[in-house]
């Protein structure tokens, strides 16, 4: 019988200062942004985008802490983290939002209830 992988947050993925990836980023484990990325990523995990990191497109991921840039829109199925040296401008869709002193954000954000408190009450 074949052993399921589960996703355990000790690997993670990076995208190092300096790179720079043009198309889509599919991660089933954490993954790190201190490059730029011209396109989409869809993560399993915890996105971070450093302070050098920058993102123009748009992500989907389980977790995210932005230190860096984003141009687009990201869904955040728990928390979002937008820290102190933040740069957000487009949309965001996530359950928490933390925002830090002095992050920017201009945009759209639109909360939800968390996925089990929306099954408990029978909405979605």
């Amino acid at each position: 019988m074949a052993q399921q992988q589960q996703n355990t947050g000790t690997l993670f993925n990076a995208l190092t200062a300096g790179s720079k990836i043009i198309g889509t980023i599919i991660a089933d484990s954490d993954i790190r942004i201190d490059g730029l990325l011209e396109g989409e990523m869809q993560c399993s995990g915890k996105v971070v985008i450093g302070e050098k990191g920058r993102i123009k497109g748009n992500v989907v991921c389980q977790n995210a802490e932005i230190l860096g840039n984003l141009e687009g829109k990201i869904e955040v199925r728990q928390t979002l983290a937008l820290r102190a040296t933040s740069d957000l401008r487009g949309e965001i869709k996530t359950t928490t939002l933390i925002v830090e002193p002095n992050a920017k954000f201009n945009g759209t954000c639109s909360m939800k209830a968390d996925n089990k408190a929306e099954e408990a009450t029978g909405k979605k």
